[in-house]
């Protein structure tokens, strides 16, 4: 069995603080709560969808080009979904096309349509597991960086695309504190996440191999 769906999803070399995949989108996607849920939503959709249609048509795709085929299929099934998030929310959707266009980027370089297994099924359950668990990390990112960096919380809907459940904005905030909401403090945060995660996963590690 590939050693890919053999490792833990989520402590596992290709964990998502593990391997760091999709860093940039992570960042980008975490500065509210509100943007965390669409971005994750489309980031789930576009790792799913495109498990689906390439290992169900794998057989029929050509032997060459397939990252090609790969980048065009995410990218496909990420404009689609997109489209029908700018029906119910035009105005979140506006704000955030350029952070969801970053997945099918990350979708293609995960390393996860390299495996060569003749279940689909537990292909497509591993890829779930992984998405889900970056998902997961982006809303607890964002739950941090929004009401400590901006003093307030966010999500989709209302007339303006999003609604502020309490706050007032940044203009409250103190200023060291307010530098988590921006891409520099987002990586400071991400960093100390990442080296927390590996901390305990190799303490978690160590005694699992003790006898």
């Amino acid at each position: 069995m590939n050693a890919r769906l053999q490792s833990h999803f989520f402590w596992g070399p290709y964990g998502p603080l593990s391997a760091l995949t999709g860093a940039g989108f992570i960042i980008m996607a975490s500065a509210r709560l509100s943007y965390a849920i669409i971005c994750a939503g489309a980031f789930f959709w576009t790792y799913a969808l495109t498990t689906l249609v390439y290992f169900s048509s794998l057989k029929i795709l050509p032997a060459r080009g397939k990252p090609v085929i790969l980048l065009f299929l995410s990218s496909l099934v990420c404009g689609l979904y997109i489209l029908l998030a700018g029906f119910v929310n035009p105005l979140l959707v506006n704000a955030t096309w350029f952070m969801m266009i970053l997945a099918p980027v990350c979708c293609a370089g995960s390393g996860i349509f390299e495996i060569e297994s003749e279940e689909i099924t537990e292909i497509f359950s591993r890829v779930c597991l992984e998405s889900v668990s970056l998902c997961l990390v982006i809303i607890a990112l964002s739950l941090i960086r929004e009401p400590i960096g901006l003093g307030t919380l966010s999500l989709p809907g209302g007339v303006w695309g999003i609604f502020e459940i309490f706050g007032s904005g940044p203009q409250t905030a103190f200023f060291p504190i307010r530098i988590i909401s921006v891409s520099a403090g987002g990586f400071i945060l991400l960093g100390f996440a990442a080296a927390l995660f590996r901390l305990f996963r190799n303490r978690i590690s160590a005694e699992g191999d003790k006898p």
